[in-house]
């Protein structure tokens, strides 16, 4: 099973109540949070209604496996430890990383953050800015492979 990594590019200002509940569900509750979420229907659904604040695509398990390892969350102030991952049956990230695309295990039920807090890119979101779709050169909308790029620079 594919993951999506959804990632809010646009701020908090001025967004209709129902898209808001829409990016609360998603867990991307403010700028440059990511949130990963399997790739079903219904989230499909909601990432359509909430596509002028996001951006998304597939992650591939180096990116996940950096992820976790550089801000995975157990708690608000605990980090993800590989001695916490050892226990939970993994023996590194990149094994949890690969269990996590296969659908074995969910970040729930190893007690993970299921969102990231990350900085914002690196060199920026794109050349048009956050206001624009992906195919303009813009930071919005569906990236597929190339989230991994955008979420390396913002780790």
């Amino acid at each position: 099973m594919a993951l999506y990594a959804i990632f809010r590019v646009r701020g908090r200002v001025d967004v209709r109540k129902d898209i808001e509940d829409t990016l609360k569900l998603l867990r991307v509750h403010r700028k440059n949070y990511l949130s990963i979420m399997p790739k079903t229907e219904s989230i499909e659904g909601m990432i359509q209604k909430a596509k002028d604040y996001i951006t998304w695509g597939e992650i591939d398990e180096k990116t996940l496996a950096e992820l976790l390892k550089k801000r995975g969350r157990i708690s608000r102030r605990k980090k993800l430890t590989l001695e916490y991952i050892k226990e939970k049956g993994f023996n590194s990230f990149e094994e949890l990383a690969k269990a996590l695309i296969e659908g074995k295990v969910t970040l729930k039920e190893l007690g993970i953050k299921p969102f990231f807090r990350l900085r914002p890119p690196s060199k920026g979101y794109g050349k048009k800015g956050i206001k624009k779709h992906f195919n303009e050169g813009g930071a919005l909308g569906y990236r597929g492979e190339k989230i991994n790029d955008l979420i390396l620079r913002a780790i």
